[in-house]
């Protein structure tokens, strides 16, 4: 529960829907892509998944804040998020690990969010109709000169949102994944000679660059706009294409690098806008999901193996624009759509989920071996045969 006098808030959709509740977080107004999340967990993992830039993200989960908020469970540096909606919201957090309750996290970084409201009729009418633009305000009470805002609003095809999150500086990453929630018993420690890795951050997760830095990589993470003979000129063994916000087909700088990337035949490992930049890389289109894939239930396989995923993505590669070389490994099991793909005969791929969880099952952990056992054998391929 919040404080007895609450701050009014609104809501409105593009289509000129209107709901009423109560602020949380910092007042304000902010304009973005509406959309919804259904995991029952990690809200803060969500709220700081640079994935999220320029959307408002709809809670399905009944109360958001019961745990409260602290400095290991970020994926970035601040909340991704425009603002946040929930039905009800936990004013005090109960949690061991707690340093701060959500409102006042939201509100320390300027993000504001709305309660109070139906989220499942909300979260109804985005599948049913898609996402859209919508605005929440504490300043602006008529929804009439609200939604003039949200209207003006571009929508979320068609825009290039890397510029925004991706690093300004390259810089090397060490931490791997905490003792205390390690999951694999595969991971292997740093060794003298450890795999070097270069991920070029379109908005990339800190819990996927732990995960490599536990299987015992050496990680160089670049900004999303590094030129390719900058990324070879650190000879690695390995590069990686990370998550980010937008739509992928504005990046076309980063498909353009990636191109330039592939002739060197190193493996490449994609995730998520990764996985779309390495599709549109050699060859594919994308298009806009109608609600897009947000949660962490969402089961993906082939042939009869399932896994069940950690999903966060709007847009999907069109599966007729594949070229021969192309195999799919993986689809989402709930609407078809591709959730990974491979080169048959170069060490390529990618899916449009997240092994990394965090939040989500740990699943698809094994991508991260495969990628692993991909370099190894390219760097053998690369000593000197003896005579």
């Amino acid at each position: 529960m919040m404080a007895s006098d609450p701050t009014p808030a609104i809501l409105v959709l593009a289509d000129g829907t209107v709901y009423e509740g109560f602020s949380f977080g910092a007042p304000g107004t902010v304009i973005g892509e509406v959309v919804f999340n259904t995991g029952m967990t990690g809200y803060q993992e969500v709220l700081t998944d640079p994935s999220y830039c320029g959307q408002i993200v709809t809670f399905t989960y009944p109360e958001l804040g019961n745990t409260g908020v602290n400095p290991e469970d970020e994926e970035s540096a601040r909340p991704q998020v425009r603002g946040a909606i929930a039905r009800n919201i936990a004013e005090r957090p109960s949690n061991w690990r707690a340093t701060q309750s959500l409102p006042d996290y939201l509100k320390q970084h300027q993000i504001p969010g709305i309660y109070g409201i139906d989220t499942r009729a909300l979260t109804r009418k985005i599948r049913s109709f898609g996402a859209l633009n919508g605005g929440i305000s504490t300043e602006i009470l008529d929804p009439r000169e609200l939604l003039a805002q949200v209207k003006a609003a571009p929508p979320m095809a068609g825009l290039n949102l890397v510029p925004q999150v991706t690093t300004a500086e390259i810089y090397e990453w060490t931490e791997p994944t905490s003792s205390h929630w390690e999951f694999s018993p595969n991971v292997r420690a740093n060794t003298d000679d450890p795999l070097r890795v270069v991920a070029i951050d379109f908005g990339v997760k800190r819990n996927i660059l732990r995960r490599l830095a536990s299987y015992g990589c050496r990680v160089i993470v670049v900004p999303a706009s590094t030129p390719a003979e900058t990324i070879l000129s650190y000879d690695p063994d390995g590069i990686f294409l990370s998550n980010g916000p937008g739509d992928p087909a504005a990046v076309t700088d980063g498909i353009a690098t990636t191109q330039a990337l592939l002739a060197a035949q190193k493996p490449i490992f994609g995730i998520c806008l990764g996985h779309q930049i390495l599709g549109s890389s050699l060859g594919a289109e994308t298009f806009k999901l109608k609600f897009g894939h947000r949660g962490l239930n969402q089961p993906a396989g082939l042939q009869r193996k399932v896994e069940i995923t950690s999903q966060n993505h709007g847009f999907a590669i069109v599966p007729e624009s594949l070229s021969d070389d192309i195999e799919v490994t993986h689809l989402n099991l709930n609407d078809r759509t591709i959730a990974g793909l491979r080169h048959k005969t170069l060490p390529f791929f990618s899916v449009q989920y997240h092994p990394e969880a965090s939040p989500g099952p740990h699943d698809a952990d094994y991508l991260f071996e495969q990628f692993i056992q991909a370099m190894r054998e390219y760097r053998q391929q690369r000593q000197p045969q003896p005579a």
